[in-house]
């Protein structure tokens, strides 16, 4: 595979910096559903009297915290994903999250429905995670 180049969406009020961010936001994905899938342990506040001073460790809300921040990041890609073009959004997550490239995606629309999707993509991203 060739180099990847960045997609110039200035015309899209993203800047290069802005879109490598969510670039690589996107390329978070599947550890996030990862860690989603494991973190599934639940538990009681740890309340031993040992170091810490007066503060007491809730794990459990430490926990449910973590969820839905991966939950909400997840669904994020996805949601815009599916307001780009809900016909191929599957294709669109999995060219920005694991960099596939168009032409082994199997896409079963045109090359320039398929980019400009990917473009509007970004845009809805961009607004969600401002």
């Amino acid at each position: 595979m060739g180099k990847e180049r960045d997609l110039k969406l200035q015309s899209y009020n993203i800047s290069d910096n802005r879109y490598r961010e969510l670039k690589y936001f996107c390329r978070q994905y599947r550890e996030k559903q990862s860690q989603l899938r494991s973190i599934t342990e639940l538990s009681s506040p740890s309340l031993s009297g040992t170091g810490g001073g007066n503060k007491t460790s809730d794990r459990t809300a430490d926990t449910a915290c973590k969820r839905a921040q991966l939950q909400r990041d997840i669904e994020i890609i996805e949601q815009s994903a599916i307001e780009a073009d809900s016909e191929i959004y599957q294709y669109i997550i999995s060219n920005v999250v694991d960099s596939i490239p168009y032409q082994y995606l199997g896409v079963p629309t045109g090359k320039n429905q398929f980019y400009k999707a990917r473009r509007n993509f970004f845009t809805f991203l961009s607004l969600k995670r401002w």
